[in-house]
């Protein structure tokens, strides 16, 4: 029995590929238990430490529960589809079918390799079309389905349909765009083309006009994380605001339920936080103020209605459809300039800036409650589709509105008095109203309900209830996705593609970029003319697979349906889920609102999809970035150009082939940092020094890596290198460097294959439990493994005598060893059981040292000790175990029992103090009286022998604690 670390992992992962040791079986006589890990894109970097840390910890609960009887569904899956897998096709000229296969091939070897207890047999990949086929069916019954907000769920777009046929809108509660008035015979007498933009108005996946993020040079509509300072985080394009057709879910009419379900559910306070934040519920009153010169009023929600008499200037979108309507000839060029200005910015861009900006329309309304004229701005710090659009500025109580006012020299009235609040905030809903009419002297929270109530008196508003959230724009003009299951006929009117004949699959294409905003597949005339009409040539983004991809495993190979019946009432819901925070909204919070829209229709048992949710912490490490600066020449032309980290503005230059200037700073940013991982570290100094080398970059011409492509794109962005020259004569430029998040897109990843060949599987996977709690962030370091591959030498020695032989004896254990056994079940137990892996790992080591203390060999301890450790190094564990005779594997075998009466007392060890001076120490039974214990104290010789000449004054003796005598 050797311990060779390679043989054993290679042993045993090909016995549980051969035995299918993990297959899981739809077994009803068993409890069941669903644990889940948020499946990755498999991209051409492979997996990296970081990774495995979320793997490695729901392995081990998963094969915990497996032991303890439990019917385990521990699969893995890959989200395949996305902006990443087509954007390096571009790049290299490899079909994303072809380089996600790839990828998903290494991914699996990859996890293999961990030991990972996966089902195989129940893997799903999101660009399939036998799984996007009910990608496309999902999406398809949101498509057909509207919110009736009285029964608080959805309904068939049928029933819609008979209720306008019957009653028109009347009576109709619904979810909706807009707010419609028909009649029966005003629904009736219109034709296709006109019901099908009413239906539109309702259903929970609908077609309408939308302000997104667009990239031309991408050719594709971006989320706002991928935007920063109006430019792609991918490639560094122009970024702009644009009004496109978009396919998007109706997210908004599960808002509250969404908000209330996070009540039920055992999440983090911080992700609960981040998705009340984003659903954003607030309580206010949505007032009217009239437009001059309009017969329709200006509307806007306002949770302040107390401070509408500090109204002196109100606040629209920049793309709200009035600027055009209500702006003036005069102040036409300045909108229009303004609006180009707002074009370039992000919503995150917009939200977040500090620097006041707006244009004034021209335009006045009347305030409702005192006839002031208030005049009607535009600027980039309110949003469209927040609330009405609009707000109502009060610039007393509001920082950013105060700003505002001061640059623009507008009035500020003081409404509230806070002078009974000392260090109240402007924020705080605290204080008298002043120079309010009716409201004067009321407290704030009585002074929203009264001009709430007038408003209401007058016509003018009433009480709403607002939320923050927008509908998910859920369709994207990019080629790797999912096809829209849409056809639409000769007057526009959109249809679904029937059911028999899903999935509708991408065609194959040679030159799938996107051009101008016009979605690739629109250059797939075979594929999108059909007889029955023209296809949808939209696909739909990364999200759409992943929102229900939990679902699919409990039932993977099913032609029929998405998941069977019987399945999904017997697995339910994920019992844990364990995965990234950064997914807190954009994942989790979409894959809620499908499984509620799932439980609407009965397809489903439960209402949220998953009971308990972990978030590992992130793994660190060094993020190095290359920098671009901006080369002036002489001659005044701007050159970007590739700089060291150290260059300074006004540094001047000259550039072989560009000539001589200095250097000047991008105006928003300074110089642009690009993450970049093929870098050399060197020491300078005996500090870290981050370099990449001319040598590299000569040489990454021909490399076909998935890193040597993103490389050669970012290195495209500059003209030129201002080259250092080092103490060897080579040349380089110094990068940046901070400690970060381990993340593909910051191309500071560390791959776990060597370090698992060096140290063997197990000892790699105990290190990362080892790093820290689970949930918290930590940078990687290997400074610490070293020590627990000796743990685990020490702990393979226990079972293995002279000669590499197996030495363990039949003997009967010892009370003493029993107690060392079962304090370790305990521990272990009841840690898993809390997810605090690190302690476990702890507490092995301390079992061991005290077994190899006691000399102990003894199989009643140390067979136990084999099925505790097993779900952290399942390697070792199955090879000890089939040396000890057991029979199949050691993750089938029970989890060890614990008997309390091993972990009793008998006795207790005092302290025997005199005059507070510990002198030495007796054992006295467990049980004893202090009368018991004082007399036998005083009786023993040793204490006899510092009693002589003494008198005895008092005798202290705390139960448990020690016995103290007072002497004289």
């Amino acid at each position: 029995m050797k311990f060779d670390v390679t043989a054993i992992d290679q042993k045993w992962q090909q016995y549980w590929k051969e035995h299918k040791t993990y297959r899981t079986t739809n077994d009803t006589s068993k409890p069941k238990y669903y644990v889940l890990d948020m499946f990755p894109y498999p991209s051409g970097a492979g997996l990296h430490v970081g990774h495995p840390l979320g793997y490695i910890a729901s392995d081990i609960y998963s094969r915990f529960k497996r032991q303890q009887g439990f019917n385990v569904l521990h699969p893995m899956g890959f989200d395949s589809f996305g902006l990443p897998a087509e954007q390096y096709a571009i790049d290299t000229g490899v079909h994303p079918s072809e380089s996600t296969a790839v990828n998903t091939e290494r991914y699996k070897e990859q996890m293999l390799s961990l030991g990972l207890s996966f089902d195989w047999d129940r893997a799903v990949n999101t660009s399939d079309p036998k799984y996007y086929k009910w990608t496309q069916w999902i999406i398809s019954q949101v498509f057909e389905h509207w919110y009736d907000k009285t029964a608080d769920k959805a309904r068939p777009v049928s029933e819609l349909r008979e209720h306008l046929a019957q009653h028109g809108t009347a009576g109709l509660n619904a979810a909706q765009t807009e707010a419609l008035e028909l009649s029966a015979a005003d629904w009736k007498a219109m034709g296709p083309k006109e019901q099908s933009d009413v239906l539109m108005n309702y259903r929970l996946a609908f077609r309408g006009t939308s302000y997104v993020n667009w990239c031309e040079a991408l050719g594709t509509v971006l989320a706002n994380d991928e935007v920063k300072d109006g430019r792609s985080e991918r490639g560094n394009h122009p970024v702009v605001q644009k009004a496109m057709q978009q396919w998007s879910l109706r997210i908004t009419a599960y808002a509250e339920r969404l908000l209330a379900g996070l009540e039920t559910v055992d999440y983090s306070d911080g992700l609960k936080a981040q998705q009340r934040n984003w659903i954003g519920k607030s309580i206010g009153a949505l007032a009217r103020f009239d437009i001059e010169g309009r017969e329709e009023p200006l509307e806007v929600f306002t949770t302040r209605a107390d401070t509408i008499f500090g109204v002196t200037f109100m606040v629209i979108a920049p793309e709200h459809e009035l600027v055009a309507e209500i702006t003036t000839p005069e102040q036409q060029k300045e909108i229009d300039d303004y609006l180009t200005y707002v074009g370039s910015r992000s919503e995150v861009d917009r939200q977040s800036e500090t620097k006041v900006t707006g244009a004034f329309t021209g335009a006045y309304c009347i305030n409702p409650l005192n006839g002031a004229r208030v005049p009607i701005y535009i600027a980039e710090y309110v949003l469209k589709d927040y609330g009405t659009g609009a707000i109502m500025a009060v610039p007393s109580d509001d920082d950013r509105d105060k700003r505002f006012a001061e640059k623009f020299g507008i009035e500020i009235i003081d409404v509230i008095d806070k002078s009974d609040y000392p260090g109240a905030s402007l924020k705080d809903k605290v204080g008298k109203l002043i120079n309010s009419d009716f409201l004067n002297g009321m407290e704030v929270p009585d002074a929203i309900k009264a001009a709430t109530a007038k408003l209401s008196e007058m016509g003018r508003g009433e009480q709403q209830v607002n939320f923050r959230i927008r509908d998910l724009i859920f369709s994207r003009q990019r080629y790797w996705g999912e096809p829209w299951p849409m056809i639409y006929d000769e007057n526009d009117v959109p249809s679904l593609v029937p059911e028999d004949q899903l999935p509708v699959t991408l065609p194959p294409m040679d030159d799938f970029r996107a051009v101008s905003g016009v979605s690739p597949l629109e250059r797939a005339t075979d594929w999108n003319q059909t007889p029955t009409g023209r296809r949808e040539t939209d696909t739909m983004p990364a999200t759409a697979g992943s929102n229900w991809y939990y679902l699919r495993y409990m039932d993977p190979n099913n032609d029929d349906a998405f998941v069977a019946k019987d399945v999904v009432d017997y697995w339910q819901d994920v019992d844990l889920y364990v995965g990234g925070a950064e997914h807190a909204v954009s994942h989790i919070l979409y894959s809620r609102l499908i499984h509620k829209f799932l439980f609407d229709l009965g397809k489903v048992p439960t209402r949220e999809p998953y009971k308990k949710l972990l978030n590992q912490g992130m793994i660190g490490a060094p993020i190095t970035s290359i920098h671009l600066g901006i080369l002036l020449t002489e001659d005044g032309q701007r050159h970007p150009i590739w700089i060291g980290s150290s260059v300074a503005e006004g540094t001047p230059l000259e550039v072989e082939g560009l000539g001589k200037g200095h250097l000047v700073l991008d105006e928003s940013s300074g110089t642009r940092k690009v993450p970049l991982r093929m870098v050399e570290e060197t020491s300078v100094d005996n500090e870290a020094s981050f370099r990449i080398y001319k040598s590299a970059i000569d040489k990454v011409a021909d490399d076909k890596a998935q890193d040597a492509a993103y490389f050669r794109t970012v290195l495209q962005q500059g003209n030129a290198f201002v080259w250092e020259t080092d103490r060897e004569g080579k040349l380089f430029i110094e990068l940046s460097f901070q400690m970060g998040k381990m993340s593909k897109s910051k191309h500071n990843v560390i791959n776990p294959d060597d370090l698992s060949k060096r140290y063997g599987t197990d000892c790699f996977r105990m290190y990362e439990m080892f790093l820290g709690p689970i949930d918290q962030a930590k940078p990687w370091s290997v400074s610490g493994i070293d020590g627990v591959y000796r743990f685990l030498r020490r702990f393979w020695n226990l079972f293995v005598g002279n000669g590499d032989q197996l030495n363990v004896s039949d003997e009967e254990a010892t009370k003493e060893e029993m107690k060392v056994l079962h304090t370790l079940i305990k521990k272990v137990t009841a840690d898993i059981e809390g997810l605090s892996f690190n302690t476990c790992v702890s507490a092995f080591m301390v079992a061991t040292n005290d077994i190899i203390k006691l000399k102990c060999n003894k199989r009643a301890v140390l067979e136990p000790m084999v099925r505790l450790i097993a779900p952290f190094a399942p390697h070792v564990a199955d090879e000890l175990f089939a040396a000890l005779g057991g029979e199949g594997s050691v993750h089938h075998a029970a989890w060890p029992a614990l008997d309390e009466k091993w972990l009793v007392e008998d006795s207790f060890t005092y302290p025997i103090a005199f005059n507070g001076k510990t002198r030495l120490t007796l054992d006295f039974p467990a049980g004893a009286s202090k009368e018991d214990i004082e007399a036998e104290a005083k009786a023993h010789p040793d204490v006899a022998k510092h009693l002589e000449g003494k008198t005895i004054r008092k005798v202290i003796v705390v139960p448990k604690r020690m016995v103290n005598f007072v002497v004289g």
